[in-house]
């Protein structure tokens, strides 16, 4: 009879990511996950997870979609999924890499679309009972004055329904760049420079996180990117500086719970030392 480990071993590349093979309902994968679950500790959990959600458009394409609409709702659908599955493993703050400002130069339609997803997705907020019931702050991060007015609207409504809750955090980067953040940060430092309510000698890292979008937010502890890539492409810039980082080979809307357990798994797994 095979051992759980040896069974696991045999069946890995089965269950590697990204593999469409396996029949998630079989009782190799429920087994699998019940392994990988037993590896978790919420004692252990980071506290902070950031995700950059990227391969909507390829995963459109594989599914013989020329238009990313498909791959941008599906993504979307994916992202309340997720958020459960690392508030009940522990982690308190989620930050999400949901649009850029260089995602403003893609094609109108695509943008437009995007936008219209955005509207929905802060829309399905207010009363959302999984957000009640964790008791989830959302807050939108980024150039939020760029986005289309009912966007903005639709994001007030959410922070002001959410304001009062303290259990959970939900950061969403949308109209984001790491590089405007700090940009944005420097302007407002130099007016009160300017107005003589500081000296240019006040400056240190303390002060220039208080005029950062996560102001009050502690840095993320793990930062998981889908779909391969191996880059932070510009998101948060300042606060990842020791930011443990994951990189999944599968695209956003594909994603598994054993996905996100393995990322975590990856994270419990390292010794931090922060430069010591």
């Amino acid at each position: 009879m095979l051992t759980t480990p040896t069974l696991l071993t045999q069946e890995f590349g089965v269950l590697s990511e990204g593999a469409n093979s396996l029949n998630i309902a079989g009782p190799v994968y429920r087994l699998y996950e019940w392994w990988l679950h037993r590896q978790l500790s919420k004692e252990d959990a980071p506290e902070h997870v950031g995700i950059i959600l990227d391969g909507n458009r390829r995963y459109a394409r594989e599914h013989g979609l020329d238009t990313p609409w498909y791959g941008h709702r599906r993504g979307a659908q994916k992202v309340m999924e997720v958020l459960r599955i690392l508030w009940e493993a522990g982690v308190k703050i989620c930050t999400l890499y949901a649009f850029s400002m260089e995602n403003f130069q893609r094609n109108k339609d695509e943008v437009r679309e995007i936008m219209k997803i955005a509207k929905e997705k802060f829309g399905e907020v207010v009363d959302n009972p999984d957000i009640e019931r964790h008791k989830v702050r959302v807050k939108a991060i980024g150039r939020v004055d760029l986005l289309p007015e009912d966007v903005q609207l639709a994001i007030r409504a959410a922070e002001n329904q959410t304001e009062d809750y303290d259990r959970h955090t939900l950061n969403v980067a949308i109209g984001y760049s790491g590089r405007t953040e700090l940009v944005d940060a420097f302007k407002s430092i130099g007016k009160e420079i300017q107005s003589n309510n500081m000296s240019p000698n006040d400056i240190d890292e303390q002060l220039i996180e208080k005029y950062l979008y996560t102001n009050g937010v502690p840095d993320p502890d793990l930062i998981i990117r889908t779909s391969g890539e191996e880059r932070l492409s510009g998101f948060l810039l300042w606060q990842s500086a020791y930011s443990e980082l994951y990189f999944a080979q599968i695209y956003w809307p594909a994603v598994r719970r054993i996905d996100v357990w393995r990322a975590l798994r990856s994270y419990e797994q390292r010794s931090r030392r922060y430069g010591h």
